[in-house]
């Protein structure tokens, strides 16, 4: 009976990597970690990213409008 052990889809698809890529006895690199902490971390990094993506933009868009002013004139 499958109701006590019950799976999210992200441990499934990292069992079926570490049965897949990983050969038996060697251990794989990441930990097991909870789907909470895999969650968090996972949102962490992806803000992380957003953030430099729009910091990198907002800084190319000053130096547009500054080398727009200078040429202008």
């Amino acid at each position: 009976m499958r109701l006590f052990n019950r799976k999210s889809q992200l441990q499934r698809a990292l069992e079926t990597v570490k049965g897949s890529l990983v050969p038996n006895g060697v251990k794989f690199g990441l930990p097991d970690v909870g789907s909470n902490k895999a969650l968090k971390a996972g949102l962490i990094v992806a803000g992380g990213l957003a953030g430099l993506t729009a910091g990198s933009a907002g800084i190319s868009s000053l130096r547009e409008q500054n080398e727009g002013a200078t040429n202008d004139s």
